[in-house]
């Protein structure tokens, strides 16, 4: 008789419980499901180059007003870089380098802007685009050989 009670309590004890874990898993779904816990909003801003490039990430921005992303890179190398080819592939945004763009020379601790214009996706303030670039360059000497480099970024539009 006294295990059958144990046993009802134990079931009794599952079931308010089980019934109010059930509830909040359904609430946390809501939520997710219309995008009040979009994890995109919560990922901190950062450019990274991949380690060893001699490539950093020294700033970026995307500007909202013209559809602009920016990305100024630094080389920590001792000697000069020139990119020949720079691509960005942003998630759910398409751009296209600046038209002048063939190719750039970074000296020795110095650092240049690459412009990406006229994204054909409107980006909006508050936005946040995340994105992979490769980079293709080359250092100096007699025989350059084409390096590449990549890296991700993640930032808010302004």
């Amino acid at each position: 008789m006294e295990t059958r009670k144990k046993a009802q309590a134990a079931m009794e004890f599952l079931m308010t419980y089980g019934w109010a874990i059930l509830v909040v898993l359904i609430a946390i779904g809501a939520l997710a499901y219309f995008g009040v816990l979009n994890p995109d909003k919560f990922l901190p801003e950062k450019c990274v180059i991949a380690t060893g490039s001699g490539l950093f990430c020294d700033d970026y921005s995307a500007t909202a007003s013209d559809d602009d992303i920016t990305f100024r890179l630094k080389n920590l190398l001792t000697e000069q870089v020139t990119v020949t080819y720079i691509d960005l592939n942003a998630t759910g945004i398409a751009c296209d380098p600046d038209t002048s763009f063939t190719t750039a020379t970074i000296p020795s601790d110095g650092t240049t802007d690459f412009d990406y214009e006229g994204c054909t996706t409107d980006i909006k303030a508050g936005d946040k685009i995340k994105g992979d670039v490769l980079i293709i360059y080359n250092t100096g000497g007699t025989t350059p050989l084409a390096k590449t480099a990549t890296g991700t970024f993640v930032t808010s539009a302004q």
